[in-house]
């Protein structure tokens, strides 16, 4: 098997590519990142509120 880099630097710099390649991956992957937890924050807040809301409801004088 032929590696394309001499080094793990010149893997890093990919011929002077590195930092474009490189932040293009980070971007990709706090994307990801947000997309998978943001939802479960989300959904975490909106039962809270559900919950707050019922508790609101039993303790409020019907009417």
């Amino acid at each position: 098997m032929k590696f394309q880099f001499e080094s793990l630097s010149d893997f890093l710099q990919m011929s002077g590519h590195g930092p474009y390649v490189w932040m293009a991956y980070g971007v990709g992957a706090a994307v990801m990142i947000w997309l998978i937890v943001r939802p479960v924050v989300r959904r975490r807040e909106v039962l809270r509120n559900i919950a707050r809301d019922y508790k609101r409801q039993q303790l409020s004088p019907e009417e």
